[in-house]
């Protein structure tokens, strides 16, 4: 996938293009969580607002209300593709203050809490309402599917794919499949072999024949992993190749 002004000092700001910004507040809670200088309630606020600032302060919106924060809430419709989704998370240890953190979000910063989905999922439809005239900020590399902005947080690195990107993106997961969420891609595929596996589709048709090829003529499985990798962008959607 091609990055374009990936690097700093860019910024869409100098332009004049004062797009509203779309923090994924899950890694900024868990960025704040598993700092070495949270140690208390007091040190953990603190540690979130100073996250908080650097992120306004690496995308300069200067209307603080151009900021909106998105947590993951209860549910998420990914369970009901298959019951192992996120399976391998099960045993892992949650730091000690990310339920604070995550309630002084929600207090502080009016975090919009999702339910039956995931906030990147939430992100995903408020970009699409936005015309795609937006940043997100995050550090996710599900969201390069968007045809927007990204800022990201960890990198300080800014992104804008296109359309078409966006979807190369989406389809390369689909064949390397997800580690983190436990989603299982092609044997040996990484991120790599899957873009040159695809380098010579120039539609969404040859992206997803070649996926359907590449894991032996299954279209189920293309459809189990599109369903479970893509990011919402209207609500109760369910990702199906037309």
């Amino acid at each position: 996938m091609t990055k374009i002004d990936t690097h700093i000092p860019y910024n869409p700001y100098t332009e004049g293009l004062l797009y509203p910004v779309l923090v994924d507040a899950d890694i900024v809670a868990y960025s704040a969580s598993f700092s070495k200088d949270v140690h208390s309630e007091e040190s953990a606020k603190d540690q979130v607002d100073k996250v908080i600032e650097y992120i306004k302060n690496s995308t300069s919106t200067i209307d603080i209300g151009q900021y909106s924060y998105f947590l993951t809430g209860k549910g998420n419709f990914r369970y009901d593709i298959v019951d192992n989704y996120k399976a391998n998370r099960k045993n892992s240890n949650k730091p000690e203050y990310i339920d604070f953190v995550r309630d002084y979000i929600i207090d502080q910063y009016k975090a919009v809490v999702t339910e039956g989905q995931e906030a990147d999922d939430a992100i995903g439809i408020i970009a699409t309402e936005l015309n795609y005239k937006c940043i997100i900020a995050s550090v996710d590399k599900d969201f390069l599917q968007i045809p927007c902005w990204h800022y990201n947080t960890r990198r300080n690195e800014w992104y804008k794919p296109d359309e078409f990107e966006g979807l190369q993106h989406f389809y390369k997961q689909i064949l390397t499949g997800d580690t983190v969420d436990n989603i299982k891609g092609i044997y040996k595929v990484g991120p790599k072999t899957a873009e040159k596996m695809l380098k010579d589709c120039d539609t969404e048709q040859e992206l997803y024949e070649a996926c359907v090829k590449a894991y032996n003529g299954s279209h189920e499985k293309v459809l189990e992993n599109g369903r479970l990798l893509w990011l919402r962008r209207y609500e109760d959607e369910l990702w199906s190749y037309k």
